[in-house]
């Protein structure tokens, strides 16, 4: 899907430069970033956690299509998250709509890791999207 919102201001991040790897858990799934390839997905920030997920086809709800306008893509950062952009006031307020809200949460679709450091992220069992289409 992807987009823009034009009513926040956009993110800023530093897109990463080498290649770092992003557990998801609790399949424990872990996947290999190329920053070469970035954009995977075209949702979210380009390298968001949304864009790499989505990419390798891992199951992450985004109801509003990766443009931080909702709280579905809400994940944990439980390892990595000083490798990742700082959250904007507009994330932070959609985080507040999201349950179970930790310290260590993100928006999927506006956390870019900077690649310095392997990341490994939560997806909580409320937002797990195990439907496929073939």
């Amino acid at each position: 899907m992807g987009g823009s919102n034009p009513y926040i201001e956009q993110a800023e991040y530093t897109p990463a430069t080498q290649k770092y790897k992003i557990t998801f858990m609790p399949e424990g799934i872990t996947v290999e970033i190329d920053p070469k390839k970035v954009p995977y997905d075209r949702t979210g920030l380009p390298g968001s956690i949304l864009d790499v997920a989505l990419g390798f086809k891992i199951g992450l709800d985004h109801a509003c299509g990766g443009v931080c306008a909702c709280s579905t893509c809400h994940v944990i950062v439980r390892e990595g998250l000083a490798s990742c952009n700082e959250s904007t006031e507009d994330e932070e307020d959609m985080l507040d709509n999201a349950p179970g809200l930790t310290p260590h949460s993100r928006l999927a679709c506006q956390c870019v890791p900077d690649g310095t450091m392997d990341v490994v992220v939560e997806i909580p069992e409320w937002n797990r999207n195990y439907v496929k289409e073939h």
